[in-house]
């Protein structure tokens, strides 16, 4: 062959890189550069999309007509299951056939003399094979052949990757823009000059211009003065590789004013050089207009939401708390104190009691409503809760309480008050881990309506002021800190500020930050002060009821089995009922406990509506009740009366006892002596 073999091939890959965007020419094109090569005739039998064959295309040297032996080599609609096509795909080597192997092919009047079959390989699948076939009496392929036949396929191969990429491209490339032109944000392409060199249609509508129009526009038409300084610092900062997004004003042909939202980012050329801004632009002056609402709202329905899904979680958790703590205290009396079986159980307790009060706070985060709010003195406040601040800043850190006598008093929940108290000392102490000083300011203020923002309360209030000596807030962490979750610090949870927000707010009041980096935090709470001044409250009185029959209804088995085992040594007769329909069936029946211990939240039937029942039989039953949620949390669903309490979930033998102590009287102990039962 006086034409070099690699000319030839370069010659194919050219002439198929041309046909690419015809598969069928592409296919001819191989076909006949095979038979022209090596003869005597070629064909393609490629894979359509759903695993079955394709019509062959079959091309003769000598250009006789092909089509009856087309037609016995064709395998159109057949899946390649077949001795031939199993073994191309897994060898994905070329099948070389002579005589009567052959001439199987086909039929005997189309004298099939010798074969090769080599596999197409596209993306690394099989994707069918190219044939060729002689037909002169003994003939046969030789290696050389066999190998060209072979790079005629590779070159298929690749001419038909080339043709998928191309395909895909051009799917992705129409997606994309169907996407620019469906999307309801603004797209701007921009030269680094700032000039429009693509717009689409709703970029259009918010400049109120014609696309088609706006193509070498430059934006700055649309902006005032500061907002084409804007404009320019922003493509500067894309020059330099980086992203921005902010707000700004644009001006409308008719005169007219949008507030928008552009993100514009870098585009690179060929040379990854810098060529142009991609802007994203968000018309929001609607959004604007109703914001202050709109963000009420949802900060409303997103903390309702996570409320509702921590109290259930909180409840769980608690449950299984009150397991844990109660086994653990009796471990603990019964184990000789500093033995190892002792420092474990001891080891629990501490862990529980931190679990319970991790599941209070989250509690108290967005408690919106049912909470049971007394009259608290400020100093009196402030002073309890001065050892819990001096705990949580440690030895290194300073503290300082301010304040008068004639603070006014507010109507809250203590403990959740306490706890956003404690979690801003917890906040100061983490911003100055080489020590410093907090300060603590309580006055009183009255302020006008509005004075201190939109949604702030007026009148009377208290301002709390708390001020460390920390490392501070940047500006934009700052904005952020009150976020639930939002946590600078990798090992923190991100619900202390979040937390003392959300108590403040659900308070009535208003909290605000004031920080800068290296200058310290100062935390602003006003409160609306109370109306009156705190009534000494009185004890509940005594009683003297001798509790001997106990009825315990909890609808886990596990904690019902548990108070059981708590109380038992007291010597009551007890009875456990899992269903709070058994229970009223047997006071029903005539059973007569002493004492109901339930828990609030039952299936079928609630603690309260239990008790309701039974008091219909026994109106002076006492009733304490067990709940993994906090009284504020299970709100007027729980109402407690001079013969009720409720006791917080995870509890020990000791709290056990001594609420039945609390809610009925002392008890004497088993077999008379009128000695009160052990508290511990």
């Amino acid at each position: 062959m006086a034409y070099p073999l690699r000319y030839a091939l370069a010659d194919l890959a050219l002439a198929l890189s041309r046909a690419a965007a015809d598969p069928a020419e592409v296919r001819s094109t191989a076909a006949r550069a095979a038979a022209d090569m090596i003869g005597d005739g070629a064909g393609v039998q490629l894979l359509l999309d759903d695993g079955r064959y394709d019509e062959i295309v079959y091309q003769d040297v000598e250009n006789d007509p092909a089509s009856p032996l087309a037609r016995a080599l064709n395998r159109s609609g057949r899946t390649p299951d077949d001795e031939y096509s199993t073994k191309l795909a897994a060898s994905r080597r070329p099948i070389v056939l002579s005589g009567d192997s052959a001439a199987e092919l086909g039929s005997p009047e189309h004298k099939i003399t010798a074969a090769v079959l080599c596999p197409v390989i596209v993306d690394n699948t099989y994707a069918g094979y190219l044939i060729l076939t002689r037909h002169s009496p003994e003939a046969f392929y030789a290696t050389p052949e066999v190998e060209l036949a072979r790079d005629i396929a590779g070159e298929l191969s690749l001419a038909l990757a080339g043709a998928r990429a191309q395909e895909r491209l051009r799917v992705a490339e129409e997606r994309y823009r169907r996407v620019l032109e469906t999307i309801p944000e603004g797209v701007l392409q921009l030269s680094p000059d700032g000039v429009a060199t693509y717009a689409n249609e709703p970029i259009g509508v918010v400049l109120g211009m014609p696309r088609s129009e706006l193509i070498g526009v430059s934006l700055r038409g649309f902006l005032d003065n500061q907002g084409q300084k804007e404009l320019e610092r922003r493509i500067e900062e894309c020059r330099k590789g980086h992203s921005t997004v902010g707000a700004t004003r644009l001006m409308r042909a008719d005169g007219s004013r949008r507030s928008v939202r552009i993100s514009m980012m870098p585009i690179r050329d060929d040379n990854n050089e810098f060529g142009g801004v991609l802007c994203m632009v968000t018309d929001t002056t609607d959004h604007i207009d109703a914001r202050g609402l709109k963000r009420q709202l949802d900060h409303l329905r997103r903390l309702d939401s996570l409320g509702q899904l921590i109290g259930g979680l909180s409840h769980d958790f608690n449950n299984l708390m009150t397991v844990v703590a109660g086994s653990a205290d009796m471990i603990l009396a019964q184990s000789e104190e500093g033995s190892s079986q002792y420092q474990l159980a001891k080891d629990i307790m501490d862990a529980v009691n931190t679990g319970r009060t991790l599941t209070h706070q989250l509690l108290a985060f967005g408690r919106s409503e049912g909470n049971r709010p007394e009259v608290i003195p400020i100093p009196d406040l402030l002073t309890d809760v001065q050892s819990l601040f001096s705990r949580t800043l440690g030895e290194r850190i300073g503290l300082d309480l301010t304040f008068g006598p004639d603070v006014w008093p507010v109507k809250a929940e203590r403990g959740p008050l306490e706890q956003a108290l404690v979690n801003l000392a917890a906040n100061a102490r983490d911003a100055m881990l080489h020590g410093g000083m907090v300060r603590v300011v309580a006055t009183n203020e009255v302020v006008e309506p509005g004075q201190l923002a939109e949604d702030a309360p007026g009148g009377r209030l208290v301002h709390l002021v708390v001020t460390d000596t920390g490392t501070g807030m940047e500006e934009e962490i700052r904005k952020r800190a009150l976020e639930p979750f939002f946590t600078t610090r990798p090992t923190a949870a991100g619900l202390g500020l979040a937390t003392t927000a959300g108590i403040v707010h659900n308070l009535g009041g208003h909290i605000e930050l004031e920080s800068q980096p290296r200058m310290g935090t100062t935390v602003h709470i006003y409160l609306p002060a109370a109306e009156q001044r705190p009534q000494p409250s009185g004890e509940r009185k005594e009683k003297a009821a001798v509790i001997g029959r106990v009825l315990i209804v909890e609808d886990q088995p596990d904690v019902a089995q548990l108070v059981q085992r708590l109380i038992a040594p007291a010597g009551y007769e007890i009875s456990v009922a899992t269903d709070a329909l058994t229970a009223v069936t047997e006071v029903a029946s005539g059973a007569r406990p002493d004492l109901l211990i339930t828990d609030v939240v039952m299936p079928t039937m609630t603690g309260p509506e239990l008790a309701g029942a039974l008091r219909a039989h026994q109106p002076d039953l006492p009733v304490l009740y067990m709940s993994g949620y906090t009284a504020a949390s299970l709100g007027p669903q729980l109402h407690l009366d001079d013969n009720s309490m409720l006791l917080e979930k995870p509890f020990t033998r000791s709290t056990l006892i001594g609420a039945i102590r609390s809610l009925c009287g002392p008890q004497p102990m088993p077999g008379g002596g009128g000695a009160a039962v052990p508290t511990g």
